[in-house]
């Protein structure tokens, strides 16, 4: 690997829809970042996984950007594990600007906000999707655990008439579409959509490799 060189790891999907975003995303950070080696990587169902990656590259260092939207087991294990002395940045998410996208896409044509993750078992990701929601003004539903349907369920009992999934998700695939069958009046898109989610992983290589650039 280059001295310039990011790593773009992603969980993994069976979508073909959700595949082809995150390499349309990854394809859009070489575009801006040209003088960067942009390669992607996976934790989870593609391949190549990100200890492969690394791997082919472990003569020289590089840059570890998790394509993921909070920090839980895949970060803190699989993507650690796989690094070795190669620099592992932050998650794209938390982040303003995921928070702005998530409320710009939702809009205010709602009685309720109901913010829809991916899940997990871990404490400290599931404060910072708490935390989303709160600046969000939104009840929270994990999609692993198939509960976007039962909060809607629940705030239409409540009174709530017109109800929006805010999908904290980056791509499509299986927990996406499950949004879909919870019978919300609206679900925003993934945030992948948005270009400047492309600007926000230039950053986070930019930030963390920064040190060594002076």
């Amino acid at each position: 690997m280059s001295a310039g060189t990011l790593v773009a790891v992603a969980h993994g999907t069976r979508s073909a829809a959700g595949q082809a975003q995150i390499r349309a995303l990854v394809d859009a950070v070489a575009m801006c970042r040209p003088e960067l080696d942009v390669r992607l990587a996976y934790v989870d169902v593609q391949q190549p996984r990100v200890a492969e990656v690394m791997r082919m590259g472990k003569q020289s260092k590089a840059v570890i950007v998790p394509l993921l939207l909070s920090t839980g087991f895949h970060v803190r294990v699989d993507i650690a594990e796989a690094a070795g002395d190669s620099v592992v940045t932050p998650p794209l998410g938390p982040d303003p600007l995921l928070t702005e996208i998530l409320a710009g896409s939702a809009g205010r044509d709602h009685d309720a906000l109901v913010l829809a993750a991916a899940g997990s078992s871990d404490p400290g990701w599931r404060a910072e999707i708490a935390d989303v929601a709160s600046q969000l003004d939104a009840h929270v539903a994990y999609a692993s655990r198939d509960e976007t349907k039962d909060v809607v369920a629940d705030l239409r009992r409540q009174g709530a008439e017109r109800i929006t999934v805010a999908a904290y998700l980056l791509a499509e695939g299986r927990f996406y579409r499950s949004l879909h069958q919870a019978k919300a009046d609206r679900v925003t898109p993934p945030l992948c959509h948005d270009p400047r989610v492309a600007g926000l992983v230039a950053r986070r290589y930019d930030l963390t490799s920064a040190p060594a650039r002076m």
